[in-house]
């Protein structure tokens, strides 16, 4: 068997000891380098051409990587999403695209939690002005309301966005969520409240996305949805940047359609920091794509991962913990 690694130039020299110790003896391992800088890739096409299975992070997986393997049964994201694959054509293939569930769910919601309340309470703006301004005061952020008073809405209330909206609750906050696949039931059994979309836009003084993301729902928040946002809510973001119209962002702060924004992913992977409009706003905070870290959800993500690549290679869809596309699963 051979296992290929798609990454990034920055991830070239990786630990993948997690992965070698779990394969078989005479597995074959190779790294496959994509940068989407460079104009020519053609090394990453034949390094693909012989991979059993791949194991990818944000390197794209269309047809014309797909066509360059010869008889890979598998491409396992090491992440929740799985975006970055064509479904229908590596189904067509018969490749399954696998990716994980439930490694990170705390770290995530943690996360947005820890950015709502950074921009709730202005503690950056606050530390910010004392460490560089060395000015101590009390004014310097004051719009600030009690938890309590707020509603936040949930959009997608699957493993992690359940998590996010019971850690809301605990600090006292009403919770209502938008998940047209979800049953009322489970919403009901933890305490949230199902409503329609607009609703939600309406309602919310904070607006969270836990989804992943789809052709249906990119770009799911753009201008016609923040001008319905009454009670101008804080944007959390801690699914994938494109569910957002970053123009329609922009357009929403400049004009005061929402209070702020906490985003730990934007449309671009690795956007461009020197001119970037979301730079250099007090009521701003990005993070770098860290919501799932911490040493434990790392260890999972990697093992998680590798556990779906040799479970679909050995025939075992079924066992797999999220296959994408169907792939080798019973249909009905």
């Amino acid at each position: 068997m051979k296992v290929v690694f798609a990454e990034s130039p920055a991830r070239k020299d990786r630990d993948y000891s997690i992965e070698k110790a779990m394969c078989p003896p005479g597995t074959q391992f190779q790294f496959a380098i994509f940068d989407p800088k460079a104009e020519d890739n053609s090394q990453f096409y034949r390094d693909i051409a012989d991979a059993d299975v791949v194991i990818d992070v944000y390197t794209y997986f269309g047809r014309k990587e797909i066509d360059a393997m010869k008889h890979c049964k598998c491409i396992s994201f090491q992440s929740s999403g799985y975006s970055l694959a064509d479904l229908d054509y590596a189904a067509q293939k018969g490749i399954a695209v696998a990716s994980v569930v439930d490694y990170c769910k705390e770290e995530v919601s943690t996360h947005a939690i820890a950015l709502m309340l950074t921009l709730q309470r202005g503690i950056w703006i606050h530390n910010r002005t004392i460490q560089e301004k060395k000015i101590w005061s009390t004014q310097t952020f004051r719009d600030v309301t009690r938890l309590e008073t707020q509603t936040l809405g949930a959009i997608g209330l699957g493993r992690i966005g359940q998590l996010t909206a019971k850690k809301a609750m605990g600090l006292g906050m009403k919770v209502i969520a938008y998940d047209p696949y979800l049953p009322v039931e489970v919403a009901q059994g933890i305490g949230v409240e199902l409503v329609d979309f607009d609703t939600l836009l309406r309602q919310a003084d904070v607006i969270t996305i836990h989804m992943n993301l789809t052709d249906e729902n990119t770009a799911l928040l753009g201008r016609k949805e923040f001008e319905k946002m009454e009670r101008k809510p804080y944007i959390i973001n801690v699914a994938r940047g494109l569910m957002i119209d970053e123009e329609a962002l922009v357009w929403a702060l400049d004009h005061g359609c929402i209070r702020g924004a906490g985003l730990d992913v934007l449309k671009d992977e690795y956007p461009d920091l020197e001119n970037h409009p979301l730079l250099g706003r007090d009521n701003v905070i990005l993070t770098p794509h860290v919501g799932f870290y911490s040493k434990t959800s790392l260890d999972k993500l990697t093992e998680y991962a590798m556990e779906n690549a040799l479970l679909c290679y050995n025939g075992q869809y079924e066992k797999a913990r999220a296959v994408r596309n169907g792939v080798g699963l019973a249909k009905g």
